[in-house]
């Protein structure tokens, strides 16, 4: 429980049998975690094995797709905050204690991988991973209007439990263009969001998408055709509820 809210961490599990475990124990010791939810999306062999020697439970879901996981996640989960994350190693479980202090005031708040200094020597964001998160963000916070964003698929995330609802009644993607998708129904129902930059280290084990340049491009011209597609539907209405969008990056 952080501040008085439950709190509740969704992950996502396909390829992390080697890290997945350790994740966990991270998040546990925290102290501020009611529940770690492990989604298996037809994960390696053995990663079963791993969630069950921690805390963790395990839910199944055959559907295969990052986002139909995510999803999965979201409808399983019932606490006040729900933490999105991946559990490959690349994120600092730690850094959850960042997002928190942010959570009293926002709907959604997003990390964001781009931020140099942030990044660790062998970490998969290389130039063309980070200038080409870095340019969506762009393009997507000039196409909408929107505050400062420099990453558009940083996974670790905090989203209020009214705001989980909000994405799932407007979730589409089951595939690994659904944390864009997530960020733009955050800017489109107009959430209270700040973006932050978490640290990024080297994965453990290959990535299915990142580890692969020709699925990287074509994730990325993915990306950009969901934020013009996006766009185009919501010429000439009016948003749900306007309200601040801010930036600790700004």
């Amino acid at each position: 429980m952080f501040n008085g809210k439950t709190l509740s961490v969704v992950l996502p599990t396909y390829n992390e049998k080697d890290s997945i475990a350790d994740v966990i124990h991270r998040f546990d010791k925290l102290g501020v975690v009611d529940d770690i939810l492990v989604i298996n999306n037809n994960a390696a062999a053995g990663t079963s094995e791993e969630v069950a020697a921690t805390s963790a439970r395990e839910i199944i879901e055959t559907r295969q797709g990052y986002g139909a996981a995510i999803q999965r996640g979201l409808r399983e989960v019932d606490t006040d905050l729900v933490c999105v994350c991946e559990p490959d190693g690349t994120f600092n479980p730690e850094d959850l204690t960042k997002l928190l202090s942010f959570s009293a005031e926002c709907d959604v708040v997003v990390g964001s991988r781009t931020v140099s200094n942030f990044i660790w020597d062998g970490a998969n964001m290389g130039w063309f991973l980070q200038f080409g998160n870095w340019a969506v963000a762009k393009f997507l916070e000039v196409v909408f209007n929107t505050a400062s964003l420099s990453d558009v698929g940083c996974t670790f995330r905090v989203i209020t439990r009214e705001h989980v609802q909000e994405i799932l009644d407007r979730s589409t993607l089951p595939g690994s263009a659904y944390g864009l998708e997530m960020l733009l129904i955050s800017v489109v129902t107009r959430a209270r969001m700040v973006q932050i930059p978490v640290n990024y280290h080297p994965r453990v084990g290959v990535s299915s998408v990142t580890g692969d340049f020709g699925k990287t491009v074509t994730l990325g011209l993915e990306m950009i055709g969901l934020v013009i597609k996006t766009r185009l539907k919501t010429i000439g209405r009016r948003p749900r509820r306007r309200v601040a969008t801010t930036s600790a990056e700004a």
